[in-house]
């Protein structure tokens, strides 16, 4: 009778070469497995440690709608954490406070915890405190004489700042460059937007006031294309500044700055003076606001009497409307106007003609 259980083969070398091979896997595995959780471990437990303190204040600027995530990379680029990344957000996300931090500046100093950090983050920071600035349209940079109104003077009136110190800024090309500026410029003229600007009072000088209005104005630029509508008008920009800067000290109704500008723009094709007397008011030989006959003789580049073409810089800070104007003019065949003052309003009567000039003056001025 044959016995049916099967015979076990003999364990030769093989089987227990095979052993020892999945073992070395296995604890090879486990060690690979256990030092990356230790390595790991150690790079969270190096992230929760706070910097090295170094007294340092930063004043930490969180954006309306930040993520935990931009924050938590903004404070590792900031030096105030010693992670970004993955760890960086789940620490974070760790004090439960990552939905609370509130968007605005926020001073925090290197070398504090996290839980530190996310305490002043929600916070609501301090008001900032602030200086009203409002530059009216048409006004030059620096005053000529006593008592004129200038960019530097409402600027010294509202911040403080001397006067001259914000003329010397406007006047310093290197530290306030402008891509607007031809070459050989030797000032901001023109280019400081008028606006009204809230500033921070906390660093306030005489180039952070120029850069604040010089930055507002290429945001201006860039809304109406100044480049572009230069461009189709055959001018540069900066041409463009000067033709809306007059128009900006003539218009005196505010639905006539186009029809202004088709004047200028017909004198210039004719080849024509422009004939205005703003442009020599800027450089005005006696400085006090008037302009006599003989300086209306002056052989000044400003002289749009006797001078053909634009004046070599703009003569005031054209608003937004004065570059519209320049950019887009009346179609016209006007080639002179003149202010009239009925009944306290003032009106422009534009015409073609000399006579026809003549006739509305004698109507106007009498």
């Amino acid at each position: 009778m044959t016995d049916p259980t099967p015979a076990v083969p003999p364990r030769g070398p093989d089987d227990r070469r095979g052993r020892r091979v999945k073992l070395v896997v296995v604890l090879v595995v486990f060690f690979l497995v256990a030092g990356t959780v230790y390595v790991a471990f150690a790079k969270y437990q190096d992230c929760r440690e706070p910097p090295a303190s170094t007294g340092r204040t930063v004043s930490f600027e969180v954006a309306e709608g930040a993520t935990g995530k931009q924050v938590a990379e903004q404070l590792y680029a900031q030096g105030l954490t010693n992670c970004g990344g993955f760890i960086g957000n789940l620490l974070l996300r760790g004090t439960g406070k990552a939905g609370q931090i509130l968007a605005g500046t926020h001073e925090l100093q290197v070398g504090m915890s996290l839980d530190d950090i996310v305490d002043v983050l929600t916070t609501p920071p301090p008001k900032v405190a602030t200086v009203r600035l409002t530059i009216p349209e048409g006004l030059r940079i620096a005053s000529t004489y006593a008592g004129e109104r200038s960019i530097s003077s409402v600027v010294a009136e509202a911040t403080g700042i001397p006067a001259k110190a914000f003329v010397r800024a406007a006047g310093d090309l290197r530290a306030h460059p402008s891509v607007y500026l031809p070459k050989g410029a030797t000032s901001l003229e023109g280019l400081l937007f008028p606006d009204t600007y809230q500033v921070k009072q906390k660093g306030l000088t005489a180039d952070t006031t120029v850069d604040t209005m010089l930055d507002q104005f290429d945001a201006v630029a860039k809304d109406v294309d100044l480049k572009g509508g230069a461009s189709a008008l055959g001018l540069t920009p900066y041409e463009v500044v000067i033709v809306a800067s007059m128009i900006e000290r003539e218009a005196q109704v505010e639905g006539d700055r186009a029809k202004i500008a088709s004047v200028i723009y017909n004198r210039l094709a004719q080849g024509m003076t422009l004939g205005i007397d703003a442009t020599l008011l800027y450089d005005d030989p006696t400085p006090d606001g008037q302009l006599t006959t003989p300086d209306l003789e002056t052989d000044s580049p400003y002289n749009t009497r006797i001078n053909a073409g634009l004046p070599p810089t703009p003569i005031a800070s054209p608003g937004r409307a004065s570059l519209e104007a320049a950019l887009h003019p009346a179609q016209t065949d006007y080639l002179y106007y003149v202010l009239c003052p009925p009944d306290g309003q003032g009106v422009h009567r534009f015409a073609t003609n000399l006579h026809d000039h003549d006739v509305n003056v004698q109507q106007c001025l009498g």
